[in-house]
């Protein structure tokens, strides 16, 4: 679960969320904007990233990118 007060760092994500109020879909796009920037090992981790990424591949590809390009 994410703190409600957590904030976007991708513009990608800032994005998504300004067009998506559904608190769900939020905690959704955090967790995969931080699943993106740490990669836990929990097997339940990435299966619950992986079913996001699939359903938002554009998205997905749009942290990945902004991510890469801050490193």
């Amino acid at each position: 679960m994410h703190d409600v007060n957590q904030q976007p760092v991708t513009r990608a994500v800032s994005v998504a969320l300004r067009d998506n109020q559904d608190p769900r879909a939020r905690e959704d796009l955090l967790f995969l904007e931080d699943w993106e920037k740490h990669r836990p090992r929990s097997l339940a981790a990435a299966l619950r990233a992986s079913q996001i990424r699939r359903a938002n591949p554009g998205l997905a590809a749009a942290i990945e990118r902004e991510l890469r390009e801050t490193v």
